[in-house]
């Protein structure tokens, strides 16, 4: 799960640099072409074969994660470039608190008073990072709030269709209906790009199929609410990416707010796993 954090926080990197160059409905859309080879390669490998992957009772949820997740990436590159990675990825990090608070409502699920304190320590975290009703406030920071709260409800849905679809299912219409409609946004917007940035992109696009492998093999070998707090690493490698690649400042807000974010996730993440051993 670490090396997973490494790898997409280069790739995040990477989209930081394309999407200040080109258009990011163009660098996602390219980047889901290679995602979508990805998918039906292993479902073609997969005992059932593509079509019986593919074989879902619940087409209009998973086309609805699909579509998600690709507004999800492009508006946290949109993110990246605008506000840059060190603060992108610190209000980022409150999405498994979103989880938490939404899993009651729309899935019905139970969250006691323990958790919907993390939430609550989580919210006052991305206050003290946003600092809204001072002059240092930038409407920009919320780009990632969207983008986290997207991620939250492709999440959520995820949890939701894995109760009849398996995760090969569900991972193949991610990647096959990310990839039909960014090419129908993204095909309008194509420029022409440079040789260097051209290497860039097949880098991109590899650190993606080598990030999901990388994934899958940690589900494969260990549970998810076992390696899932490690997943946390992904804001502190982005974090360097910024800071090192990108000029990035760290800020003392920004610091403070992520520590309680992440910690409070954590934290709910812990819960969550107690009362599911629990049952």
């Amino acid at each position: 799960m670490i090396a997973t954090s490494f790898v997409f926080a280069c790739q995040d990197g990477i989209s930081r640099h394309l999407a200040a160059e080109y258009n990011t409905f163009m660098v996602v859309m390219i980047r889901y072409w290679f995602f979508a080879a990805f998918v039906v390669a292993l479902a073609a490998r997969h005992r059932d074969g593509i079509r019986g992957t593919a074989r879902t009772s619940q087409p209009m949820l998973q086309i609805g994660r699909g579509l998600l997740l690709a507004l999800e990436i492009c508006v946290a590159v949109v993110g990246f470039t605008l506000i840059g990675l060190v603060e992108s990825h610190a209000i980022f990090a409150s999405y498994p608190l979103m989880i938490t608070a939404l899993a009651g409502p729309l899935l019905g699920e139970r969250v006691g008073w323990r958790r919907w304190s993390a939430v609550l320590a989580g919210f006052v975290g991305m206050l003290i990072i946003l600092q809204p009703g001072r002059g240092a406030f930038d409407p920009l920071a919320l780009i990632p709030v969207a983008s986290a709260a997207l991620f939250a409800l492709y999440g959520l849905a995820t949890r939701y269709a894995s109760r009849q679809d398996s995760t090969a299912t569900s991972f193949f219409w991610t990647g096959v209906v990310g990839a039909a409609v960014m090419t129908v946004v993204g095909l309008p917007s194509w420029e022409p790009m440079t040789p260097p940035d051209w290497a860039w992109m097949m880098v991109l696009c590899t650190t993606g199929v080598l990030g999901h492998w990388l994934l899958i093999k940690c589900y494969e070998l260990a549970e998810a609410s076992v390696v899932q707090p490690f997943a946390f690493f992904h804001q502190v490698f982005a974090a360097l990416v910024g800071m090192l690649i990108f000029a990035e400042a760290l800020r003392a807000n920004v610091v403070l707010g992520a520590a309680i974010i992440l910690m409070a996730g954590v934290f709910a993440l812990w819960r969550a796993a107690r009362a599911s051993d629990v049952e």
